[in-house]
């Protein structure tokens, strides 16, 4: 195991800072997704992590020790990738063991750990098949037993779930989240999909634009996201955001936090707006209600309203945010809030 140090590290393409005096700290044995859009940084920091990209200034730490002059195969790390990168012409057993031919390990210890690494991902059945036989699923698996028969103290994975269909990427992130207990790794995950993100992180680290958004367990930032963007980007659907037409702020309510009703609700936002959109997803509805000069999404657990009727949309004051004119989340304890939230209240059936 290992934890995993960023100081004040720049990375540069053409003279141009994709990554900019960023400090980072991953910790030993967690379960930590870097996540954001495209382009945002976050392969980028796992190939650092690797060695196969370095750092343009500052240092990468693993376990305390800078390994910026380290080679990639001396540091300690396995990595995963998008499309496995595993040999079709080779037996799932010759790719779970190539590595360790290369590195002279014996044809005893060679079998006792291919055979060890394929019981614990469900490979045993298909060590002398040729990959072309396997399902996406399984060739993951091979991925990921090559990676673990090298017994590193750190895994990274980029976006390994993303050639699956649905189904099967909701399986394998549990085997994931498994296979992490199990083995107690430091596992390093990036991904654009906050789902897999939210479902199977430690700590999630929010990126844009080479910067660190946030950097929490799930359940913090999806209930007290540091800004606008995080708000936005944890949770489906995202969080409904609306002017509030005082100093450039916004506020803005989940989809399930706010009540549908053909009457008034006595809470503390209420407006009036009527049902443009209805998707019935089986356990729960949503519902697009515009009003007048907002479209929210609404997330009920009953299916009771339908299209083009008219309805009330409320939202208790706790379960209300702001948003300053810099896209920061307003504290309760910020001048200004009581103001904002009153200045809703009288929006009242707008």
């Amino acid at each position: 195991m290992a934890s995993i140090e960023f100081v004040k590290v720049t990375k540069s393409f053409d003279k141009h800072d994709v990554i900019k005096d960023l400090d980072l700290k991953i910790e030993d044995g967690k379960f930590t997704v870097l996540v954001g859009p495209s382009g945002c940084g976050k392969t980028t920091l796992l190939r650092m992590i690797a060695g196969i990209d370095p750092q343009t200034s500052g240092s990468v730490l693993i376990n305390g020790k800078d390994v910026t002059r380290i080679a990639p195969g001396q540091r300690g790390v396995a990595m995963v990738f998008q499309n496995y990168a595993i040999y079709p012409t080779m037996s799932v057993r010759e790719n779970i063991e190539f590595g360790l031919k290369n590195n002279k390990v014996g044809k005893e210890e060679r079998t006792r750990l291919v055979e060890s690494i394929s019981a614990t991902v469900g490979l045993n059945n298909y060590l002398d098949r040729k990959p072309s036989t396997l399902s996406g699923g399984q060739r993951q698996r091979v991925a990921l037993a090559r990676a673990m028969v090298k017994k590193p103290s750190v895994f990274l994975m980029d976006e390994p779930l993303s050639n699956l269909d649905a189904k099967l990427r909701a399986q394998m992130r549990i085997e994931l989240i498994e296979l992490h207990k199990k083995l107690g790794t430091t596992f390093v995950y990036v991904t654009h999909d906050q789902v897999e993100a939210m479902s199977m992180a430690d700590t999630i680290v929010l990126m844009n634009q080479g910067l660190i958004q946030q950097e929490a367990p799930p359940d913090v930032i999806y209930r007290q996201p540091n800004n606008l963007f995080a708000a936005q980007f944890i949770g489906v659907p995202p969080m409904n955001v609306g002017e509030l037409g005082t100093n450039g702020v916004k506020f803005g309510f989940r989809p399930e936090s706010a009540v549908l009703s053909l009457t008034p609700a006595d809470v503390h936002y209420c407006t009036r707006g009527v049902i443009a959109t209805r998707e019935m997803l089986g356990s729960e509805t949503l519902y697009q209600v515009k009003t007048g000069s907002h479209s929210f999404m609404i997330k009920c657990i009953e299916d009771r309203f339908n299209v083009d009727q008219e309805v009330y949309l409320g939202v208790e004051a706790s379960k209300l945010f702001f948003f300053g004119a810099d896209e920061n989340r307003l504290q309760e304890s910020d001048s200004g809030f009581r103001t904002y939230l009153e200045a809703l209240r009288g929006q009242k059936h707008g």
